[in-house]
């Protein structure tokens, strides 16, 4: 599946639908990691929905990378006019390195620990934190809901989109899952772009404490 293409036809129905007219936008739970990742995605997707981040990131070592993503995350959205005129807001979740680890398993599979990204110990990480936006978003009624991960090179957006439609098939509710490879036509360039411009300090590896090894 052509992930980008799937998000294009959604939105460009939810165009068709509003005709021009002031409309109640969607409402759209967007797990985002940081700030650098978050800019694009808030860019693109603002016009069409009514956007709530939601921080939840356990696995980020240590604390004080959690802190400053955070950090650079609200003081992004603060000023971006995209967010700040469309009034985006952010959920904090709990921050529990334990439940990082106890998701991937990679204490008991120690091979887990040696992986390149891309691999299953990454997939298990976006798994659970995904499934834990999921409950968020069904919990408070949001009418989609998705992740900024796949802007990334580095993540495998056939595994990422892969568990966010089957979190929301297995689930009965109307919360539905919003496709994307956000790193295709130049999502990650223009992540970067903004990044600069917009003074975002850009972290060099993915989050957790063996990305920090490799």
């Amino acid at each position: 599946m052509n992930y980008q293409k799937e998000l294009d036809k959604i939105l460009e129905n939810l165009s068709a639908i509003s005709g021009g007219l002031v409309h109640k936008k969607p409402s759209l739970l967007l797990h985002a990691c940081c700030g650098p990742c978050s800019s694009y995605v808030i860019e693109y997707l603002a016009s069409f929905f009514d956007i709530t981040i939601f921080y939840y990131n356990p696995n980020i070592h240590p604390k004080a990378e959690y802190d400053r993503r955070l950090a650079e995350l609200e003081k992004f959205v603060g000023v971006f006019p995209p967010s700040v005129q469309n009034a985006v807001k952010i959920v904090v979740d709990d921050y529990n390195p334990e439940d990082y680890f106890t998701a991937t398993n990679v204490r008991n599979e120690t091979e887990l620990a040696s992986e390149p990204e891309k691999g299953e110990r990454c997939r298990r990480c976006y798994e659970f934190r995904m499934r834990k936006a999921y409950s968020y978003a069904v919990e408070n009624g949001f009418d989609w809901f998705t992740t900024t991960l796949s802007i990334s090179p580095h993540k495998d957006a056939e595994k990422i989109n892969t568990i966010g439609l089957a979190l929301a098939e297995a689930a009965d509710s109307v919360t539905r899952f919003l496709p994307a490879d956000f790193k295709k036509k130049g999502g990650f360039l223009r992540s970067t772009q903004l990044s600069a411009e917009y003074g975002l300090w850009r972290q060099d590896y993915c989050g957790c404490v063996y990305s920090i090894r490799k």
